[in-house]
């Protein structure tokens, strides 16, 4: 799958757009897809997740190049806060990798590597059979006939992988901006999860292309709009979580009350985050009561009955 974007005069006046870059995951990263974003004729930039231990040149060479980590985001004892992240950028053969480390995965992966050698050593005490079935373990084993054993070598392979990922660009930014941008398909993954209810859409088979730009717009600008938000909100020092947003904006309410001629719009409580929402974006909360446009009389004189209704 290959994707491709070729803004209008019009939609780059509208929305501004100069620049567009690929970002897709391990899956995207094949010989063809590679050799259509660098093609002469429309060289695309692009940010692609490499395969680590499938590609030979990476497992090899760019895992084991030399150089210096940078950190970019320091490590904090709250495991609330953004995960730490190092880079290292590598050339080779004319291509950049960026190889990007988080230490606390780093971690979590050797501790849990050395929790299933553990186990493995302690059933290896009952025969080789037991451990047939076991993929887990399977990698780990070194059989030779009616015995087995740890392959040591294989353990001290699969180290090398902890915590890291490497990314494959053609773009000239910074080696942190790849990866931070590389981070953020997570977002992109969520929120089109999340815009079936933001949008309260439906699967729709469309069959004409301007219904499907308009879909595809309506979808992007949801996740524009999601953005906009997050980033405001940790501007103002919160991290909410999307559901608690949602739900709270959603109790948010306005009762009309409308009788003899006078209209009252009557907003309900703020609750939860619902505040902290309006003021990280800046707009103010509407007022708890507040008169709208009068109801004219009846031509007979006859007054006005009390109607109610929700917003």
């Amino acid at each position: 799958m290959l994707l491709h974007f070729c803004p209008s005069l019009k939609a780059e006046k509208t929305v501004r757009i100069n620049r567009v870059c690929i970002v897709a995951d391990r899956g995207m990263i094949s010989a063809d897809t590679v050799e259509q974003l660098e093609s002469p004729t429309n060289r695309t930039p692009y940010i692609l997740g490499a395969r680590m231990r499938k590609v030979k040149k990476i497992r090899d060479r760019v895992l084991s190049h030399p150089g210096r980590y940078k950190e970019v985001r320091t490590e904090s004892s709250d495991p609330k806060k953004r995960e730490p992240l190092k880079v290292k950028q590598v050339q080779i053969d004319g291509c950049r990798y960026i190889i990007c480390q988080n230490p606390r995965q780093q971690r979590k992966d050797a501790a849990d590597r050395e929790a299933i050698v553990k186990a493995l050593t302690e059933k290896l005490k009952k025969g080789p059979k037991s451990l047939v079935g076991n993929k887990g373990f399977r990698k780990y084993l070194k059989v030779e006939k009616d015995s087995a054993r740890i392959d040591e070598k294989r353990v001290t392979y699969e180290a090398r992988f902890d915590g890291k990922w490497v990314l494959q660009t053609n773009t000239d930014l910074s080696p942190e901006k790849v990866a931070l941008k590389y981070k953020e398909l997570w977002r992109v993954e969520r929120v089109f999860r999340d815009v079936k209810s933001l949008l309260d859409t439906r699967p729709i088979f469309h069959q004409k292309d301007q219904t499907i730009r308009g879909h595809v717009f309506c979808s992007f600008l949801a996740l524009v709009l999601r953005k906009e938000l997050d980033q405001r909100l940790v501007k103002a020092g919160h991290r909410f979580e999307w559901a608690e947003i949602k739900q709270d904006l959603k109790s948010l309410q306005t009762v009309t009350i409308e009788e003899n001629g006078r209209r009252l719009a009557i907003r309900s409580q703020s609750k939860g985050v619902c505040g902290k929402v309006f003021q990280a974006v800046g707009v103010a909360m509407p007022p708890t009561i507040r008169d709208v446009e009068p109801i004219p009389e009846k031509s007979d004189g006859s007054a006005n009955k009390i109607r109610v209704s929700f917003n």
